[in-house]
């Protein structure tokens, strides 16, 4: 048993009623107390594999621990504990904020003062007799939130929470988050296709395609492998020769230029002078480096 983990999976491979498979081999693991981005394109897999940890959907092949327990023998207490997301939740749009709640709370066993205590959370504690029919869809998605929130649980898995969001939308999400994990100590297991909503968010990342997982670590090594992809743009008096002085790093012709890979700065410094050694003009230096979100799309491209 390895308590250091809330969510743990090994070997899921799942295959649709047609014979399509939508999951291989997928390994993710979750710390206790993280927050971790699980993102990939639409249709990759991850509500797939959200609705496995959940016992939602019938696991196939493969083996799930949440809590350091097996899934499948202690279900019910497991389930207690988590609060969930999944596509699109049931909120009654004639009733209150609430009212919403109430008609889960007993469901959830959870108390009178746990409700107005999830409204403050989520920051719905004020919309009087507003209806939820009358709320934006940031409001709505927070009072979907309250909805997980109220069994208290230890973990807490949303799917595509940012869906159709607004700018404004995103940032009370992004916060809120953010509050939930360091205020209520809360381990956050959160779906998304688009790295920048999340990013800010997140200390884990694990990236799905095509149902398999192709990278899984934290934010800095993602960055270390945004380095690894960064390309400098060089044009030269004369490019044939630079090329053949650069033949170590690989060069490439693109257009009216050559591309190189290089690591960190010193590389370019020491191409620099190598350069300017063979007598040439350096007309352009012009260094690209990737943002996580290009990295996110050039990984999945690849891998398609």
């Amino acid at each position: 048993m390895n308590n250091n983990y809330s969510i743990k999976t090994t070997g899921l491979t799942h295959v649709h009623t047609k014979g399509v498979k939508t999951l291989t081999d997928v390994n993710i693991a979750v710390k206790k107390g993280e927050i971790y981005g699980f993102l990939g394109p639409n249709g990759a897999g991850k509500t797939t594999t959200l609705r496995l940890i959940l016992g939602l959907t019938k696991l196939q092949t493969g083996k799930i621990e949440i809590f350091g327990k097996d899934f499948a023998s202690n279900r019910i207490e497991i389930l207690r504990k988590v609060g969930s997301l999944i596509e699109n939740p049931s909120l009654y749009g004639h009733l209150r904020a609430n009212e919403n709640l109430e008609v889960y709370r007993e469901l959830y066993g959870a108390t009178k003062a746990r409700l107005i205590e999830v409204l403050k959370i989520v920051g719905l504690e004020n919309t009087g007799n507003k209806k939820v029919r009358q709320f934006s869809l940031g409001m709505k998605q927070r009072l979907s939130v309250a909805l997980a929130l109220l069994p208290n649980p230890e973990l807490l898995i949303l799917d595509e929470p940012a869906n159709g969001l607004d700018p404004t939308g995103i940032i009370e999400l992004r916060e809120l988050v953010k509050k939930l994990n360091k205020e209520e100590g809360m381990t956050i297991l959160m779906s998304s296709h688009q790295l920048a909503e999340i990013e800010k968010m997140v200390t884990q990342v694990g990236i799905i395609s095509k149902g398999q997982i192709i990278f899984q670590g934290s934010l800095p090594q993602l960055g270390q492998l945004q380095k690894k992809q960064s390309q400098l743009l060089i044009h030269t008096s004369d490019d044939q020769l630079a090329m053949q002085v650069l033949h170590s790093y690989k060069p490439e012709l693109s257009g009216n230029a050559i591309s190189v890979n290089y690591t960190d700065e010193k590389e370019i410094a020491t191409m620099c002078r190598t350069l300017h050694d063979k007598q040439l003009d350096i007309y352009l230096l012009h260094p690209q480096q990737n943002n996580l979100e290009q990295l996110f799309m050039d990984l999945t491209t690849q891998h398609a």
